[in-house]
């Protein structure tokens, strides 16, 4: 017997399904042959998870310890082991912060965030295209019935909703209401950079009380920017003015888990107060000895020289694509102009993540993976109605001639579908 909550779950995947929305958790996608595609899609942008020297230096050190599996229990329980203390201090200098916090994960940290911190009355203000994790954290916040979302990356709409705060609440006026701002420095589906000196010395001349907090996701930046892969914060020389920083180590550094960079004052209040802290078991021994093994790779320089590898195969590529887009309509193919500033503006930072916008990204997806390529589309509601496109992520390991080839399979692709087009066009005539 079908019962109504399986027929309501049946109902609800066929609609999404119908339009073409449905998601899979699939075999991974491979070449007709069988072989691997190449990586064009996975946030592994220093490709430290094919790095033998991290690979030599991760068995070397789980061959020395007596702990290497599970953790014992949450952190406030008996996975408070002296690996799990020694290496939130080690992120604390690392980081130039007064404290540090690990998580389980990015998700983990940034609901523990934005759940707990703000108190009733306050103000949350985040970009309109900032993660998920940041919304169900907002949700289940105190402050839940005062979140405000500003235009992304939009200073005139972030400036309107610090102004709306003011002038609506005289706790904000007097200092005693504070007002939480959160962004992405690297945001992950459009590839651009949070104007971070901008949103500071917005909130900080707005807000001259010291009642705007600012709060920084640098997931997709840790590793790839500042001084020793610091991240995006670091490299405007804004720890001091942006205390609040969250790092994650499944992207870039090739493990899992994040820390959150705060005051000791607030480290002791998410111990006291962040469920998914609380109650959820502490990393596993051989999950801190990686992220370890991974900031060994950060302090000895290696990161910096792999960021410049991504910086180098991030210039190819785009310069390719502003060629093979010039005569395609913009609807089928193109790349959003934040992505060419890296070729304009000498001093601009390379971003690995490139979309391909489109109308078509399922079928320009697959085709890619047809010529071995591995690339993958993103619809509503990853990202908002009428933004589909194909998500492009350059990594250290990839070379110039597969960036080259996987440019001309997307040309190659652009031409076929105008050809197809045209075709069609002229037989209704």
């Amino acid at each position: 017997m079908v019962t109504s909550l399986e027929r309501r779950i049946a109902d609800s995947l066929d609609s999404r399904a119908s339009r073409s929305i449905l998601r899979r958790v699939d075999q991974p996608p491979s070449a007709e042959d069988g072989a691997p595609l190449i990586d064009f899609s996975s946030n592994d942008y220093l490709s430290l998870s094919k790095n033998e020297t991290l690979r030599e230096r991760f068995l070397e050190k789980l061959s020395r310890t007596e702990l290497i599996l599970g953790s014992g229990g949450s952190r406030l329980l008996d996975g408070n082991t002296t690996a799990h203390f020694a290496l939130e201090t080690r992120l604390k200098d690392f980081f130039n912060g007064p404290a540090a916090l690990l998580f389980n994960s990015g998700f983990d940290a940034n609901v523990a965030l934005f759940s707990t911190l703000p108190q009733p009355g306050d103000i949350i203000i985040i970009d309109s295209l900032i993660h998920a994790s940041v919304w169900d954290g907002c949700r289940a916040s105190r402050a839940r019935e005062q979140v405000w979302t500003f235009e992304h990356n939009s200073m005139d709409s972030l400036e309107r909703r610090l102004k709306e705060a003011l002038s609506e609440y005289e706790g904000v006026r007097a200092g005693e209401t504070t007002v939480f701002v959160g962004i992405e420095t690297l945001y992950s589906m459009d590839g651009d950079f949070a104007p971070l000196r901008e949103i500071v010395d917005l909130v900080e001349k707005t807000l001259p009380r010291g009642n705007g907090f600012i709060i920084a996701d640098e997931a997709h930046a840790t590793g790839l920017y500042g001084p020793r892969g610091r991240g995006l914060v670091a490299s405007h020389g804004l720890e001091d003015r942006i205390p609040l920083r969250l790092h994650t180590f499944g992207k870039a550094l090739a493990s899992n888990g994040a820390v959150v960079i705060c005051s000791p004052l607030i480290r002791s209040y998410l111990c006291n107060y962040a469920r998914s802290l609380i109650f959820t078991t502490a990393l596993s021994h051989s999950n801190v000895i990686s992220i370890g093994c991974s900031f060994d790779l950060l302090e000895d320089g290696t990161s910096e020289k792999l960021s410049k590898q991504v910086r180098s195969l991030c210039m190819t590529f785009v310069k390719k694509m502003v060629q093979i887009t010039a005569g395609v309509p913009m609807a089928l193919l193109s790349i959003p102009r934040t992505a060419c500033l890296v070729v304009q503006l000498p001093d601009h930072p390379a971003s690995p993540i490139i979309p391909l916008l489109t109308t078509e990204p399922r079928p320009l997806a697959s085709y890619l993976q047809k010529k071995g390529y591995l690339a993958r589309p993103i619809t509503w509601p990853t990202v908002p109605k009428g933004q589909d496109r194909v998500r492009i992520c350059i990594h250290a390991g990839n070379t110039e001639m597969e960036v080259i080839g996987l440019v001309d399979a997307i040309a190659q692709w652009a031409t076929d579908r105008l050809g197809r087009q045209s075709s069609a066009s002229n037989a209704r005539l």
